[in-house]
């Protein structure tokens, strides 16, 4: 199930990081409640649009290869910080709380999704076998990763 998950949630970060990077007039003219954020910045889309597409990279390559979990742990805090400027913004008083309803699907949901499959044992509860097994091999990768950066 994870795995499924990963896979469309990358595509969909990775396409969106794509089109910012394209097109990112047509993106900003199509994202709901974006004009009320501010003017057109090309460039400044194009920026963001880089965050979404290592993100998507990150989170495809860690759905191909258990072992690129660093990298798609770094991919999920990109899209988590990135939801929490959102959400500062809100609380400061510098964007309507409402636009956080209208961010929910596109800016909140996919770094829980993505902090769902990346770091193990956040919201795990009962679990079938192979899912344990899945995180067992997460675990041993991680434990791997850690001694050889201590070596270091």
């Amino acid at each position: 199930m994870r795995g499924k998950i990963t896979w469309i949630l990358r595509l969909g970060i990775a396409a969106n990081g794509l089109i910012m990077l394209a097109v990112p007039a047509a993106w900003y003219a199509s994202v709901p409640g974006i004009v009320g954020t501010g003017p057109f910045n090309a460039h400044f889309v194009r920026d963001v649009s880089a965050g979404y597409l290592i993100a998507g990279a990150a989170l495809a390559w860690f759905a191909a290869n258990r072992g690129a979990l660093p990298a798609a742990q770094a991919g999920a805090a990109f899209l988590a910080v990135h939801a929490l400027v959102h959400l500062w913004d809100a609380a400061a008083g510098r964007e309507h709380v409402h636009q956080l309803l209208v961010d929910l699907p596109t800016v909140f949901l996919p770094p829980i999704l993505a902090i769902w499959i990346v770091w193990p044992g956040i919201g795990r509860g009962a679990r079938s076998t192979k899912e344990k097994s899945d995180d067992q091999m997460i675990s041993a990768t991680v434990d791997r990763q850690i001694r050889a950066h201590v070596e270091l």
